[in-house]
């Protein structure tokens, strides 16, 4: 499996600088930004090659790299195509849709290769369903799909929304990539927000599976494994959009397959990967406050008292979250997952009164208030306990999606 990764930094190209997401093989570096991939030589910064493609629209936000099979390269585009090329000459192989950009979906997920699979996600900020797909990386045939909220009566979930109909457009984007475990053959993932975001509306009192979730599923299939959920019934648009680690590690005394995450809700969480089973919960955001209390499964449960307000609601952290879509890091050494931590206050104003809610991320306004410092943070996968912290100077965060 070989997958771009996040944040290569700055790249000159043409004499401009960008921000790029980049992937190395044999001397060639591979890197994209939406509707343009290059290959240039990685000793001397020669370009080989560029690609552009003529994009219909859609959002433009970032793309987050390229995927690689063999020889071929797959990117995903801002109008929601997954595209395949030549990665010796950049030349287009097939494009297949993956979404109805009318729709108001868009594409910046890095695309993921397992064997003969190429799994795409998406992202979408208005009231449309979350899924991943499967792709055959020779045609493009789709293979299976994935729905991250019911679509169907039957749909496992559906008892966690008021209505089939507010299932169908609830959101859970799968917009950052998953991680593969090749002994129980399971692609792990995690999804974005509920829909509304800011506003119950329709969504009924549930959990709103599966949104800001864990996710396993076959990856020769697409059928679900099992999941978790890290922020149910979440009122404050804390997706769980980072990218899940995967240890094999000593846990009270016995070796257990693991899955680690840190989510922007500012809740630590190890978890069994194999069956999904809560082991260690902990709250390492500063400030957090929108939870009362943990649910038998041992994820927070959200206070209504933070909702947003028309006088407005103090909450931590803001929407950005505790953390993001940062990658972590795990020493095996210390048995520590490695955290950006950023911890701040918003005032959550309500800027629709309508029960019904609004569409996407609309009904609220939101003013950040207060700072409680950036840190790199160190947790204990054990006991979730934060080890240390070390302070980031400057405040910069990083965009959603």
């Amino acid at each position: 499996m070989i997958t771009g990764g996040e944040g290569a930094g700055d790249i000159n190209v043409g004499g401009g600088t960008i921000k790029a997401s980049a992937l190395e093989v044999d001397g060639v570096l591979y890197f994209t930004m939406p509707d343009n991939a290059w290959a240039v030589d990685a000793r001397d910064g020669t370009e080989l090659w560029h690609y552009f493609w003529k994009t219909k629209g859609g959002t433009h936000i970032r793309n987050r790299g390229l995927g690689m099979w063999h020889k071929n390269l797959y990117l995903e585009t801002p109008d929601h195509y997954l595209v395949a090329l030549n990665a010796t000459t950049g030349k287009e192989i097939w494009h297949k849709p993956i979404a109805d950009l009318s729709q108001g979906y868009f594409s910046t997920p890095a695309p993921i290769i397992v064997g003969n699979h190429v799994l795409v996600g998406t992202g979408n900020d208005i009231d449309a369903p979350g899924f991943i797909q499967s792709f055959d990386p020779e045609t493009g045939e789709v293979q299976w799909k994935f729905y991250t909220v019911p679509q169907q009566k039957r749909d496992a979930g559906l008892d966690s929304w008021g209505s089939l109909d507010a299932a169908r457009h609830g959101g859970g984007q799968a917009w950052v990539p998953g991680v593969y475990d090749p002994e129980t053959k399971l692609y792990i993932f995690s999804t974005g927000n509920p829909t509304p975001a800011f506003t119950s509306g329709t969504r009924g009192p549930g959990d709103n599976l599966f949104t800001c979730a864990i996710i396993a599923v076959n990856v020769d299939t697409g059928k679900l494994a099992w999941y978790y959920s890290t922020s149910p019934h979440v009122m404050h648009d804390y997706d769980s959009a980072q990218t899940p680690v995967l240890v094999d590690a000593i846990f009270q005394g016995k070796k257990r397959k693991l899955v680690l995450t840190a989510a922007r809700n500012g809740y630590y969480f190890t978890l069994d990967r194999v069956t999904g089973e809560h082991l260690v919960t902990s709250k390492y955001g500063e400030f957090t406050n929108w939870a009362k209390g943990m649910n038998p499964r041992g994820a927070p449960v959200y206070d209504p008292e933070k909702n947003a307000t028309v006088a407005g609601s103090l909450v931590s952290p803001t929407s950005d979250g505790v953390t993001n879509w940062e990658p972590t890091a795990f020493s095996p050494d210390t048995g520590w997952l490695y955290v950006a931590q950023h911890n701040g206050y918003s005032l959550f104003y309500l800027t629709d009164v309508d029960p019904r809610g609004s569409m996407g991320l609309g009904g609220k306004e939101e003013a950040q208030v207060g700072s409680g410092g950036s840190f790199l943070t160190a947790i204990d996968y054990q006991t979730g306990k934060v080890v240390w912290k070390r302070p980031y100077y400057g405040e910069g965060r990083a965009a959603d999606c």
